[in-house]
């Protein structure tokens, strides 16, 4: 169980409720992380006095500073205060909740020193899941995913002796704000239309990943990662109501789901205590209240980013973190209303058919493949 916490994007909504779950747990924390916003920082560095904090850019840190009274915590900025967060020696578990390739490097240094790490950056997984979990067999390092789907795929296969006895992995998809609807009616959908999610608050970059399917694409590909099986093995169904996390099929007919209420905070109170179970200060799921439960298949050609990722899961090597670079600058610009919701994969296709393609990258490979795809793009 975890004692001290370093957490790697703290202002944000992963991280927020991270620090809620913190608070009814005997758990230090010892570092937080931040983008921009100074005022949330200072307020939970006056609650948690962590012994390190960092912001994004110098001015973020210089504004921290002149905030906080003494006694300050170390005040850091920029890729050297995250991987200063991510390796601190207080910590023995890191929540790694920062968006986008950002996080691969710290959540790598983390690993080297043997920490836990509570993984809420699925891109690290997409981008090089291979070096991560290489990085952590060779370091004793656990992984424990904050992902509701990909922890509840965890939880089903607690009791499970090895992967011979699973048969498919099932990752449940809420569908986003755009389910049943047809590529003629998205065809001009807007920025505050996709993020209307049905059932999840979050960060706007993943609520626009949910509206064109293009998560549960990465979230395919992480579970690849996680759980070492091909893709034919990892399939995805509709569901609406987002109580069925995911569903672990065994290769006797045996199926088993982790439900639930749609609160976060229920993983990543797992990623903390585990192997342990305690009090959670989410409700609890009243089975006689909730609504029926319905699942239908994807639709690859009204969501072509979920098609695209697939393909993607297929052949692997530097196309993934091609194809995760190329959509972080896409919805990025569909954020900034610079393009159209179609424009989305279509760059992200443009960005597959232009970079040079590495079967087995190193490191070095994998950032110079994001970085093409990002200046493909730009």
């Amino acid at each position: 169980m975890t004692k001290t916490l370093s957490i790697l994007g703290s202002t944000g909504s992963i991280g927020r409720q991270t620090l809620d779950v913190v608070r009814h747990l005997p758990v230090k924390v010892a570092a937080l992380t931040a983008g921009t916003n100074v005022e949330r920082m200072a307020e939970q560095i006056a609650e948690f006095q962590p012994r390190l904090v960092s912001m994004a850019t110098e001015a973020a840190a210089k504004e921290l500073r002149a905030l906080l009274p003494d006694p300050k915590p170390e005040i850091l900025w920029g890729e050297a205060g995250l991987m200063a967060a991510a390796a601190i020696d207080e910590a023995d578990t890191v929540i790694t909740a920062v968006v986008g390739m950002v996080g691969l490097r710290p959540t790598l240094a983390a690993l080297e020193r043997g920490k836990r790490i509570g993984l809420a950056n699925k891109e690290t997984m997409v981008c090089a899941g291979e070096l991560v979990m290489e990085t952590a067999r060779a370091n004793g390092a656990e992984i424990i995913p904050v992902d509701s789907e990909h922890s509840a795929i965890f939880q089903c296969l607690m009791g499970s002796r090895g992967r011979e006895e699973v048969k498919r992995l099932l990752l449940t998809c809420s569908g986003g704000p755009f389910f049943g609807r047809t590529r003629a009616e998205l065809e001009h959908v807007t920025r505050d239309d996709a993020l209307r999610h049905p059932n999840w608050k979050m960060g706007e970059k993943i609520t626009v990943d949910c509206a064109t399917l293009m998560n549960k694409g990465l979230e395919v590909i992480e579970a690849m990662r996680l759980y070492e099986l091909p893709p034919e093995r990892v399939d995805v169904v509709i569901h609406r109501q987002s109580i069925v996390h995911s569903l672990v099929e065994f290769v006797d007919g045996a199926m088993l789901a982790q439900l639930g209420v749609p609160d976060m905070r229920i993983p990543i109170q797992l990623a903390l205590t585990y192997p342990n179970r305690t009090e959670n200060p989410a409700p609890g799921l009243d089975l006689l209240s909730c609504p029926p439960l319905t699942f239908a298949a994807p639709d690859p050609e009204t969501f072509p980013c979920f098609a695209i990722a697939r393909e993607v899961a297929r052949r692997g090597g530097s196309a993934c973190a091609v194809m995760n670079g190329a959509n972080e600058v896409a919805v990025a610009k569909f954020l900034r209303r610079e393009i159209g919701f179609y424009d989305i994969p279509a760059l992200v296709r443009r960005a597959l058919d232009t970079v040079p393609f590495a079967a087995n990258p190193t490191l070095d490979q994998v950032l110079e493949a994001d970085r093409l795809a990002r200046a493909a793009l730009r």
